[in-house]
């Protein structure tokens, strides 16, 4: 479960963010959506401890993020939530199944290979697993992101605009894939996006 509370951040210079409480439940989806330069992103941004408010609260499950230390921030984060950005952020030299264990053994410590491969598979993803990302489609380098995301089952998974380089079909199967996979490990799912496709598919939205 995630919530938040008076939520203010600044760039200075006149750039100034105040958010709306927001309340997420296990295995719900929540869309935010907003025209550029509202926000989007530094929300996400800030739900996912990579930036930190000037004031207000975001607790996941019991803990306040926002009062953690870097070190204990890091660790939370890397067992409790999960990323999906625009840029995916793919170590270029290890294969797909590489790339996703790898986020495993970062937050445990442990090579949970099977689970990747299951993972994987459940994406459509089983004839990729030895390629290198550069091999594999925007949409299939998408789906990967998707199973390195929730490799840990996280508590939060956190989508930036994980459809707007998408064609429909391939738009519609990702927002499916990752509110079944959310509902299926009980993670809040939080999609920010201004990608208007997606708002009949998620009925419930924030408006930035």
């Amino acid at each position: 479960m995630i919530s938040t509370k008076n939520i203010h951040f600044s760039y200075g210079k006149g750039t100034d963010f105040r958010f709306p409480d927001i309340t997420t439940t296990s295995g719900e989806s929540l869309l935010i959506t907003g025209g550029s330069g509202k926000g989007k992103t530094t929300l996400l941004h800030l739900l996912g401890g990579l930036q930190r408010p000037q004031s207000g609260e975001i607790i996941i499950e019991d803990t306040n993020i926002a009062t953690l230390s870097e070190k204990k921030l890091d660790h939370f984060r890397g067992r409790n939530i999960g990323l999906v950005l625009q840029q995916s952020y793919f170590v270029a030299s290890l294969n797909v199944l590489e790339n996703v264990v790898l986020a495993s053994w970062l937050a445990t410590g442990k090579h949970a290979s099977e689970k990747a491969k299951q993972l994987l598979e459940q994406l459509d993803l089983k004839d990729h697993l030895h390629k290198l990302p550069s091999q594999l489609s925007i949409g299939q380098q998408q789906r990967v992101s998707i199973a390195r995301a929730l490799i840990n089952e996280p508590k939060l998974l956190l989508a930036d605009e994980p459809t707007s380089s998408l064609d429909d079909d391939n738009a519609f199967k990702v927002a499916d894939m990752l509110d079944h996979l959310a509902k299926q490990y009980g993670t809040a799912l939080v999609i920010v996006t201004h990608d208007q496709r997606l708002k009949d598919r998620f009925p419930n939205q924030i408006s930035l």
